[in-house]
């Protein structure tokens, strides 16, 4: 450590070394002078809740993306802080997602049957009752068990109706007796009545679609003069009738004139037997045209025994016409001679307008496609059958006639 006079020595004077001094204590005055208010500076801001964003340099200016938002101005990217507040706002909605599966839902619902029933008096009339009394006095079981019914009403409607004629060449003329019997159904209709024409040979022919007119009936009918074949397929021609009427809405029926003879259909008894089950809302009346074929072979069957086969062949034919009525609720009818036609087909007339409509949910409530047999009953207030009596206080001795059953729906149809 040199001391004051070895400086002395080395040609500094005192006086310049007390400059020197003076100079350099100024020099520390004025740095701490220009320190003090950027520390004041400093604190103050930290008071204020505030804080100072030091400027980016040059190197991070470079660096920041021009992503980052804000507007830029000379000196880079400026970030702008988010408002307090402030909510993001809502993402936009999601664009639906195209399906290629369809949705399906399943929905099961207990069908309301009806069931047409007719009351007819021992000469086949029809018999009227009150509907607030048919409601309270009819009875209907399903399998055996009493169902509760909803309501009863008289059938107002139209008639729909298709008349299928049998038209072959035979060894007897049938089709002359079918063709008069066409005639008398064609002249009972209404004005408000619907009718289609269709006969049968080999195969079935639609002469003409639903009409209301009779003079287009009759013209058709007329049309009918030289048959094509021998062949009868009534079979055949009852299921391509009955498959078409399934597709119309209502209640319909089927007026069959032929000799219910079948000779070369493909489909079986048992089959078109299936097919009569399974068609709802389908009422078979029946004009058995052979029954004058059959008095007149049995009066000469004695003498000539080859004729017996052919006589069982026409009864088997007339009982089929029997049971594809009988089982729809329908009726059939042989007449002898063709001064009946006109009465019978009256009498089909009065009893397609003269039925009683009875609806009601089944108790069984499966719907497993099975065949359900049915029962109507008019029941007295003492629950045996109850009693109808004339004007004169006699006892009128009647019939329901109704469908035997129905085919229950599928849960998968």
């Amino acid at each position: 450590m040199c001391s004051e006079k070895h400086l002395t020595c080395s040609g500094i004077s005192p006086v310049t070394l007390s400059s020197v001094k003076m100079a350099v204590l100024a020099l520390g005055l004025s740095l701490f002078c220009f320190a003090v208010p950027a520390q004041a500076q400093s604190s103050s801001s930290t008071d204020s809740g505030t804080q100072t964003q030091s400027q980016p340099t040059k190197s991070q200016q470079e660096q920041m993306p021009a992503e980052a938002g804000g507007p830029a101005g000379e000196s880079g990217s400026v970030a702008v802080p988010k408002k307090k507040g402030t909510e993001d706002a809502p993402p936009p909605p999601k664009p639906k997602q195209p399906t290629d599966n369809p949705q399906y839902s399943l929905h099961v619902d207990v069908p309301v049957v009806s069931v047409d029933a007719r009351v007819l008096q021992k000469d086949g009339r029809p018999l009227a009752l009150p509907e607030q009394a048919a409601k309270e006095h009819f009875k209907i079981y399903e399998n055996g068990v009493p169902q509760q019914i909803q309501n009863v009403t008289m059938s107002k409607a139209p008639i729909t109706a298709v008349l299928l004629v049998e038209f072959a060449s035979t060894n007897y003329n049938f089709m002359y007796d079918a063709l008069n019997a066409s005639y008398m159904f064609a002249s009972s209709l209404q004005p408000q009545d619907w009718v289609a024409i269709e006969e049968f040979d080999m195969k079935t022919h639609i002469l003409l679609d639903f009409t209301q007119d009779k003079q287009a009936v009759f013209g058709v009918l007329n049309r009918l003069r030289i048959p094509g074949f021998s062949e009868t397929n009534i079979f055949d021609a009852m299921y391509d009738t009955l498959d078409r009427l399934d597709r119309i809405p209502g209640h319909k029926e089927l007026v069959v004139v032929a000799s219910g003879r079948d000779t070369f259909s493909r489909i079986t008894l048992d089959t078109i037997l299936k097919k009569i089950k399974v068609t709802p809302n389908v009422t078979i009346y029946t004009i058995c045209t052979g029954e004058a074929f059959l008095e007149r072979v049995d009066a000469v069957a004695g003498a000539n025994p080859n004729m017996s086969p052919l006589m069982m062949e026409y009864v088997q034919a007339k009982n089929q016409m029997n049971v594809f009525a009988r089982m729809t609720g329908g009726r059939s009818y042989a007449p002898r001679l063709m001064g009946e036609l006109p009465d019978i087909f009256r009498e089909v007339a009065q009893a397609i307008r003269n039925q009683y409509t009875i609806t009601y949910k089944p108790t069984n409530t499966k719907q497993d496609g099975t065949y359900r047999k049915l029962k109507v009953e008019l029941v007295g207030p003492d629950g045996k059958p109850l009693i109808i009596k004339d004007e004169k206080n006699h006892d009128i001795k009647y019939q329901i006639v109704a469908r035997e059953g129905y085919t229950a729906k599928h849960e998968v149809e």
